[in-house]
């Protein structure tokens, strides 16, 4: 999967965000292999709580920012069953607000940058068509998958429930 970024103020640029990027997205194939073909480009803007706000506006009629927002472009079985040959497919979009993620981030007592690559990985995983809010069983698969992919960073549990990187 390649990725294709774009980094905007208030993002601080002291930070190699597009390395973090690539490092989460390489976790995220590990864990969902279904997402490590080289057909699929997915776009991912690091953006302002402001941007986010109206994409959720917009998009989702939420009058609100969010840390994150998925767009997929691929059903999942249409992601599952797409070759490894042929043109190139977007697998979707990915929008993270700056704000809410650093403050997020503060209050959780964790990294911005842990905190933002847990929310890559997560965006990555909605784009792979896992839903954490179809069910308790959907929501605590895409939370362990969530925690192997970090675990591989070398991030720990954002959620605090698991023993180790399994979850077991």
């Amino acid at each position: 999967m390649d990725l294709d970024l774009d980094i905007e103020a208030p993002w601080p640029p002291a930070f190699d965000w597009a390395d973090l990027a690539e490092r989460a997205a390489e976790a995220a194939c590990e864990v969902a292999p279904e997402l490590d073909n080289p057909r699929l480009t997915a776009s991912l803007l690091f953006t302002s709580d402001a941007e986010v706000h109206t994409l959720n506006r917009e998009w989702r009629a939420k009058d609100k920012p969010t840390n994150v927002l998925s767009f997929p472009m691929l059903e999942r079985d249409e992601l599952i069953d797409l070759a490894a040959d042929g043109p190139p497919e977007l697998l979707g979009d990915i929008s993270l607000a700056c704000e809410t993620c650093k403050r997020e981030a503060e209050e959780n007592g964790v990294a911005f940058e842990d905190h933002t690559a847990h929310l890559i990985v997560h965006g990555l995983l909605h784009l792979a068509g896992l839903d954490h809010e179809i069910s308790p069983a959907d929501a605590a698969a895409m939370e362990a998958l969530e925690i192997k992919a970090l675990a591989l960073m070398g991030i720990a549990d954002p959620y605090g429930d698991a023993n180790d990187a399994t979850g077991a």
